[in-house]
């Protein structure tokens, strides 16, 4: 079958430096093809290629039997190829319906015509957002799911989704699943960039894989499974290293309690939750979207406020404390390390050394007026080094390197105020299998050395693999406590549900 969109030879370097190199991708009409990688192998520079999001430094694409270059992503969208990026480009000041006609709005709009029809195509789609609401009071999955939507919407002829599902509930992602089918039924051409190698196998026709930036393998789903990508991603299987099963030799014992949580609430969605963390531990933490979990930690890290009246009590080393802003709670220790990377974790047109730097301004372990250059170089090749960061150079702008680095950054910007409280939420969200295992033995690493780590994830194999007890959220409270020698993905689930 001729392909509807071909990349021959494809190169695109920044500074000289080859992110991808003489690649070649063929996409065939009413197919799901999934393109595989570690972090920084050049997935998204690929993809952004054919969405006109940057122009390549050589080799050429053929779409629709034409070679074709397009000048930005309006004009690309127009051509009939839309691309779903991993971190959203909505208009955060605007509402559902309006980010999701524009670009195509009529010259006369009715609000509430906008609104009803906006209702039912999300509907339909079964993504339950509110077309009335400002985007900006949207969580991150149901961002995802409006830009997931506006794609759809624009009938696209080739749809490139890039980490889709990262921030999905497991019903969420059936829903989307579903719709992915459905369109491949209509002819439409879908290029899936995702971390989760299940997903890629259940999902697509066929799968590509790069490594440092060069094509490695194309081939039909039915030629691969787990083991065979992940050696094609980095050279050799970590399915040893990942999600195993603990056993109660390597599970620690809990040391002093550092913090207990009493009773606190804020408004509906924390509701009268009560637990403790204990050093030398990993405490775990799941729950389904909307449960709480992340805001119960956002009010411990004093990033929001807890109910003034019946607020409930928080007590670090047996002392009372109410923090009203984050930096009275870096000051005690404590390290909340973001799910939103994007929005809340990194300066991005700034340097790695620069945002690290601008972590020990926050912990306060910094007097200096004067910023030299050669301190923000020799934090960015210390923490480069300790994190195995991938950048072009120590003094690359975060905004340069792939999600995977970028994350590693946000971690090395919260470990650098020398907390002995360390919160992190969904660590390993838009993360490929190599960094999760070194983000996991830093996570494993830290407890070892005594602190007390907090790890909220919505991935059941995370869970049970590194926490030594598990907390389940549900509905603005902690309501069950299970340890990780008799839990399993259902009882979890139960809970969490039930």
């Amino acid at each position: 079958m001729e392909p509807i969109l071909r990349l021959e030879k494809v190169t695109k370097a920044y500074r000289s430096v080859p992110a991808i190199q003489d690649v070649d991708f063929d996409l065939r009409k009413g197919e799901i093809h999934a393109l595989l990688g570690e972090n920084g192998a050049g997935k998204s520079t690929l993809t952004k290629v054919m969405a006109g999001v940057v122009e390549p430094t050589s080799g050429r694409m053929i779409y629709k039997g034409r070679e074709t270059t397009f000048a930005n992503p309006n004009e690309a969208l127009h051509s009939g190829v839309a691309m779903v990026f991993q971190e959203t480009s909505l208009v955060p000041s605007m509402t559902v319906a309006q980010n999701l006609y524009l670009g195509s709005e009529r010259f006369l709009n009715r609000l509430r015509g906008t609104f009803i029809s906006a209702q039912q195509f999300l509907q339909s789609l079964n993504f339950p957002v509110d077309p009335g609401a400002m985007v900006e009071s949207l969580g991150a999955a149901k961002r995802q799911m409006v830009e997931i939507a506006r794609a759809v919407h624009h009938k696209s002829e080739v749809i490139i989704f890039d980490e889709p599902t990262a921030t999905l509930t497991p019903e969420e992602k059936r829903h989307f699943f579903a719709l992915l089918r459905r369109l491949r039924e209509r002819g439409v051409s879908i290029v899936f960039i995702s971390h989760a190698l299940e997903e890629a196998l259940m999902i697509a026709d066929r799968i590509t894989i790069l490594r440092d930036g060069e094509l490695v393998t194309t081939g039909p789903t039915a030629d691969f499974d787990r083991d065979k990508i992940i050696a094609a991603m980095v050279g050799r299987t970590l399915s040893g290293e990942l999600y195993r099963k603990r056993d109660a030799s390597h599970l620690r014992k809990p040391g002093r309690k550092v913090l207990s949580v009493q009773d606190i609430s804020m408004g509906a969605m924390v509701r009268n939750t009560s637990f403790s963390i204990f050093e030398g531990q990993i405490t775990g933490v799941f729950g389904l979207i909307g449960s709480g979990r992340t805001e119960t930690f956002k009010i411990i890290s004093g990033i929001y406020k807890r109910d003034f009246l019946r607020g409930g009590q928080i007590t670090l080393d047996d002392r009372p404390v109410r923090y009203y802003t984050p930096a009275q709670a870096v000051s005690d220790g404590i390290c909340y390390i973001t799910e939103d990377r994007k929005s809340e974790g990194f300066f991005e047109t700034m340097s790695i050394g620069e945002n690290l730097f601008a972590g020990m301004l926050a912990a306060g372990r910094e007097d200096g007026v004067v910023i030299r250059k050669r301190t923000l170089r020799d934090l960015a090749e210390e923490w480069t080094s300790r994190l195995n960061i991938k950048a072009i150079n120590p003094d690359a702008r975060v905004v340069e390197l792939s999600g995977g680095n970028q994350q590693k950054v946000v971690i090395g910007k919260g470990l650098i105020q020398k907390p002995r409280i360390v919160i992190f939420d969904e660590p390993t969200r838009g993360v490929d299998v190599a960094a999760i295992s070194e983000i996991h033995q830093l996570i494993n690493d830290l407890a070892d050395q005594g602190l007390a780590v907090v790890m909220i994830s919505s991935y059941l194999p995370e869970i049970l693999n590194l926490s030594d007890r598990i907390l389940v959220c549900r509905q603005g409270r902690i309501v069950e406590e299970l340890s990780p020698l008799e839990a399993t993905e259902e009882k979890i689930m139960y809970a969490a549900v039930h």
